[in-house]
């Protein structure tokens, strides 16, 4: 590759310090490779310099808003700078729990039953029927951010008591809410490369949640590459996952979360479409255990760039 690249990093979001390590740790792998890579903090540069600067590649490692909601896929668009990742339409609508999920459910596709709230209906008070609602998710349940990554803003509500404090919580980072029922089963993550999937992670953890501290601090945290799924489940896990990413347009690398219920159904969570690049991430991990080094990972994904 004889390309400048620009990988882009840090921004502005509530992500930014997850974004600088995945941004460094994809900035070394490159360089391994003999990529003609350079480190752009798009908090302090200005991407509409990129072109004139002679940058024709763009490597995103932004994460959360900003990021990977398609405003950067928009003027990189406009440059006619070619990117990793999802185009305009699918970043903005795979950052969106609430539209993701509402467009799963146009395919029948299972997701986890929600209620979606706004900053002015929780200012108005809940009526009945929105508190009935969310009590026919059952608890405990959780509360979210519309469009927050990292599980930031995220609280485990176990009794209806604490639910005041956890929309406060999720309000301080969005003005929607999504409240969400709680699957008492396996999490597990399936990332995804061009038209390759990974193999399947299974996530295990000592904390409330696979939360911001498990993902990114916790050494206790387990990924398991064995797992009790038979053949026929994987099958249908393997299908849900591309057919939850073809449904918003997804392309590139990506990763998609999904849970069991009680009855090992499996349901699906969220979808990532600028992966985290960390020692910690999982699309990395799989990757290796596909028998893709770091370096070789971030030079395919360089490479599905149009």
């Amino acid at each position: 590759m004889n390309n400048k690249i620009a990988v882009l990093m840090g921004g502005t979001s509530s992500e930014r310090k997850v974004s600088l390590m995945s941004g460094n740790e994809v900035l070394l792998g490159l360089h391994k490779e003999k990529v003609n890579a350079y480190a752009i903090d798009t908090k302090y540069y200005s991407i509409l310099n990129l072109k004139q600067q002679g940058f024709d590649k763009v490597f995103i490692a932004l994460h959360g808003r900003g990021g990977e909601d398609g405003k950067i896929q928009g003027v990189l668009e406009f440059l006619n700078i070619s990117y990793t990742g999802s185009k305009i339409m699918a970043s903005s609508i795979a950052i969106d729990k609430i539209r993701t999920k509402l467009i799963w459910q146009g395919y029948g596709l299972k997701s986890s039953n929600f209620v979606w709230l706004t900053r002015k209906q929780i200012s108005k008070g809940l009526d009945k029927k929105i508190k009935y609602d969310i009590s026919m998710l059952g608890l405990p349940l959780f509360v979210k951010p519309n469009r927050e990554g990292s599980s930031i803003g995220i609280s485990k509500v176990n009794n209806f008591d604490e639910l005041p404090r956890a929309l406060d919580k999720a309000l301080y980072y969005d003005n929607d809410i999504i409240i969400e029922q709680f699957l008492n089963g396996e999490e597990y993550t399936v990332g995804i490369l061009g038209n390759q999937l990974l193999p399947l992670i299974q996530i295990k953890t000592n904390n409330k949640f696979y939360n911001y501290k498990a993902k990114y601090l916790s050494n206790s945290t387990q990924y398991c590459f064995s797992n009790n799924l038979d053949l026929n489940q994987k099958l249908n896990l393997n299908k849900l996952v591309l057919s939850a990413w073809h449904a918003l347009g997804c392309e590139g690398c990506g990763r998609i979360d999904v849970m069991t219920d009680n009855n090992g159904e499996f349901y699906l969570l969220e979808i990532n479409t600028s992966p985290g690049m960390s020692s910690h991430s999982l699309v990395p991990l799989a990757a290796k255990e596909a028998g893709i080094p770091f370096s070789k990972l971030v030079t395919n994904i360089l490479q599905l760039t149009n």
